[in-house]
């Protein structure tokens, strides 16, 4: 009798986890989350090019393979031009992928906006797809804490 139980107890068991593995198979089909964050420092319309078509690639090859794709352009220092209404050469380019990329964001680090604005005087417009955050590099470092990809063109 025991034996019988026992292989019952062990049915039962094999049962659960292969209705585990059939439930879960499913979501993991569904994709990755892919997470990329792209690093600009540099007041140079190559290097922000550079930056955009990997953002570009990056979107396109994991949104082919039906992952989950956010890509964030983080700026600070002289890269901040990049995202400045008034000295940006890649705002029509960023304006338009913004439209065309879910998850593709844009950091405008807060310190250097500050410097910025001293310097000139007045409050130094960002562009609108452009969020203001404290401090680029800890902006970069966060988001390497949570598992975000870290690229520098």
């Amino acid at each position: 009798m025991p034996k019988i139980i026992s292989r019952l107890m062990l049915s039962l068991v094999a049962v659960t986890f292969m209705m585990g593995v059939v439930t879960t198979a499913p979501a993991l089909a569904e994709g990755r989350h892919v997470k990329v964050a792209i690093h600009v420092d540099e007041n140079d319309k190559f290097k922000m090019n550079m930056a955009l078509n990997n953002a570009a690639n990056v979107y396109s090859y994991y949104k082919s393979k039906g992952d989950k794709v956010d890509v964030r352009i983080v700026a600070y220092g002289p890269g901040l031009h990049m995202l400045r209404k008034d000295t940006s050469p890649v705002k029509d380019r960023i304006a338009k992928m913004a439209l065309e990329q879910d998850g593709l964001s844009f950091a405008a680090c807060g310190n250097t906006h500050r410097k910025m604005s001293q310097k000139a005087k007045k409050d130094v417009a960002i562009l609108d797809e452009a969020k203001m955050v404290t401090a680029g590099v800890v902006e970069l470092m966060e988001l390497q804490m949570k598992g975000w990809t870290y690229i520098r063109p």
